[in-house]
């Protein structure tokens, strides 16, 4: 069963998969085309997820993961975190 964390991760793989940085929508869009049969038999995530991916966005924010938001409208990998780190959860 699909959890928060496993979200993040696949924010993160999306971003990789676009030269480090993606738009809200292109990590939608990799999420449900990659893992749709996950998402749907994951419970009450599967009603959630869409909400649920975006405070992970904030949590790897915090982590250094991801850039702190700025007015870009790309979520991106900041400078400390290297692309071929493994998933963080």
């Amino acid at each position: 069963m699909l959890t928060k964390h496993d979200l993040s991760n696949f924010i993160i793989e999306c971003i990789k998969q676009n030269d480090g940085k993606a738009t809200v929508l292109e990590v939608s869009k990799y999420i449900w085309s990659n893992y749709e049969k996950e998402l749907r038999s994951s419970g009450d995530l599967f009603y959630t997820w869409q909400y649920v991916y975006r405070w992970q966005a904030t949590e790897l924010r915090n982590k250094g993961i991801l850039k702190k938001h700025d007015k870009s409208r790309y979520w991106e990998l900041s400078e400390t975190y290297f692309p071929n780190d493994n998933l963080i959860c």
